[in-house]
């Protein structure tokens, strides 16, 4: 039994745009067919910024595998069980926040791929696996090939060690964190900042030199436009939170707007 492909990692290696929904409020598994439907490549699972359980991570990881919505999930910190656990339990790929240099980075890498790549304890009965037993040797050269691992670059010292960073064999994403890198540089919210144009030109090319994929956080106006034509793929559309918001006040305001007559 083969493993269940990752259908953004595929998406992402054939030059196409990925889409994703963070989910910081979720916490049923229908949001996985939700967001495949709507037409999102894969749910970011925020447990950064969330109080989520790794229990309802999980159980949506696992619904998104079937619903064929790619599951990755960010991790809190840097310990390595908080990418080890959520693979371990479903995940297709880990998305680290705050990787600053090239060192990080292998380290990340340790903790997300099987040996030889890294060096991620093995564990047996693997949702993307389909729970099949298959040979230990096959079972991580499998889930090694479709595991989507993800560094966020949210500061200056980051996006000046860019290219080390995507040198790093077992990256396969590096992913601007907007909103941290204005507030690093000093200018918060300033997502058009020659500065943060700058970041990204110089992180594309990274990716580029490298054989890797560029991502994007932060950024849900027209600007996302100008960074996707300049080389980004892999894109956070959005959250659960503030489609929610958005259309909840739509909502409203056409209601509070009828005539009453």
């Amino acid at each position: 039994m083969a493993v269940i492909a990752n259908h953004t990692k595929n998406k992402l290696e054939a030059g196409e745009l990925a889409l994703g929904l963070g989910l910081r409020m979720a916490r049923t598994v229908e949001i996985a067919k939700v967001s495949k439907v709507c037409g999102f490549d894969f749910l970011f699972i925020d447990l950064e910024h969330s109080a989520m359980t790794l229990d309802t991570a999980a159980d949506i990881s696992v619904a998104a595998l079937d619903a064929g919505c790619t599951p990755l999930v960010r991790a809190s910190s840097h310990q390595h069980f908080h990418a080890s656990r959520p693979l371990d339990t479903g995940a297709q790929g880990i998305i680290v926040p705050h990787v600053e240099t090239a060192e990080e980075a292998r380290r990340v890498v340790d903790q997300c791929l099987y040996p030889p790549l890294g060096h991620r304890s093995v564990a047996g009965g693997a949702p993307q696996l389909e729970f099949e037993s298959l040979p230990m040797a096959e079972a991580t050269r499998q889930l090694n090939d479709a595991a989507l691992v993800t560094v966020m670059l949210e500061s200056p010292t980051a996006i000046e060690n860019a290219d080390a960073i995507a040198a790093v064999d077992g990256v396969d994403v590096l992913l601007i964190g907007t909103n941290d890198l204005c507030a690093e540089m000093g200018i918060a919210g300033q997502y058009a900042h020659d500065d943060v144009v700058r970041a990204y030109d110089r992180t594309i090319a990274a990716c580029r030199n490298n054989g890797k994929h560029a991502g994007m956080g932060g950024v849900y106006d027209e600007l996302a436009e100008r960074y996707i034509q300049m080389g980004i793929r892999m894109v956070l559309g959005g959250s659960d939170l503030s489609f929610l918001m958005s259309a909840a006040r739509n909502r409203s305001s056409f209601l509070h707007g009828i005539d009453l007559g």
